[in-house]
């Protein structure tokens, strides 16, 4: 008898999906595409600048939609406060016919160039398609202290190639000091981790160690899980200090970066510092380096 209860109570729990059970459709709107901006700038560097246009989240993606993609004949200007210097447009080969463009000092007009300075604050005007956009970010002092930097042989690893790397810095006392690191592996160019933007809530006014993740190319990422770096790599480590926009814009697109595919997590809106609507960001970078080699 208890077994024909179970059973008619399963029944009955079907029948009661089955019955709410009905389609849905949505109705998904074509959004115009926005203007997508990515610049920075560091200390001792020029600014740069990308510009594209957004794209619909159904949307084809091929060479040539991303080359079209790239916003071309903008007028960008950035100021330090005291000079205005107008960025000149760039072509950058990529192979097979495609070019990336970008934005930098004019080099036929040095008069009003500079390059970013520690503890100053910079301001973006772009004028594209009609409309104008703006920004402001600053380039804060260099806080936080890289005092040592090695490598160890990686745990429980058949591999013996293999090894963890390890840095050793000290964070001053007194909340509100920023950080984004990346790394340079041999050849490669200077990549960022899935994780790279970090708050000093839970180290701040101390001296910690903490293993340092190899940086990741988004568009050719590595097939597995890949957590260490090898023997006979010679490793630069970039660690720079930024402002707290500049940080949660990071936070919440690397949040966003790991969410997509994930059905129980909660949707996250990218932070940006751009007027007008439009996306992205405008950074500055107080940087410092340290180069490790390690031997075979």
């Amino acid at each position: 008898m208890k077994h024909f209860f179970s059973w008619v109570a399963s029944i009955c729990v079907i029948v009661l999906l089955t019955a709410c059970e009905r389609d849905i459709e949505f109705d998904l709107i074509e959004e115009e595409p926005k203007l997508v901006v990515e610049a920075t700038i560091e200390n001792g560097a020029p600014p740069i600048v990308f510009l594209s246009s957004s794209l619909n989240y159904f949307s084809s993606i091929s060479p040539q939609i991303l080359a079209g993609s790239i916003v071309r004949g903008a007028d960008v200007f950035v100021s330090n406060g005291t000079l205005t210097h107008k960025l000149k447009e760039y072509a950058m080969p990529l192979g097979a016919g495609y070019n990336l463009y970008y934005y930098s000092i004019d080099s036929a007009n040095l008069s009003t160039a500079f390059v970013g300075e520690l503890n100053k604050s910079y301001s973006l005007k772009i004028s594209a398609s009609g409309k104008e956009y703006t920004a402001t970010t600053t380039i804060p002092g260099i806080t936080k202290i890289i005092d040592s930097i090695w490598w160890k042989t990686a745990p429980a690893q058949t591999d013996t190639s293999k090894i963890v790397v390890m840095v050793k810095a000290t964070d001053p006392p007194g909340f509100g000091d920023y950080v984004r690191y990346f790394t340079k592996r041999n050849r490669e160019p200077f990549l960022p981790p899935n994780n790279s933007a970090f708050d000093d809530l839970f180290v701040d006014g101390t001296t910690y160690q903490l293993p340092v993740d190899p940086g990741v190319d988004r568009n050719n990422p590595p097939k597995d899980d890949e957590k260490f770096f090898r023997r006979g790599d010679t490793l630069q480590f970039k660690l720079s200090n930024i402002d707290k926009t500049t940080f949660d814009f990071w936070r919440t697109m690397e949040y966003s970066y790991q969410s997509v595919g994930n059905p129980f997590s909660t949707p996250t809106k990218v932070m940006g510092n751009i007027s007008g609507n439009a996306l992205g960001y405008f950074g500055g970078y107080a940087t410092q380096y340290r180069t490790l080699i390690v031997p075979k």
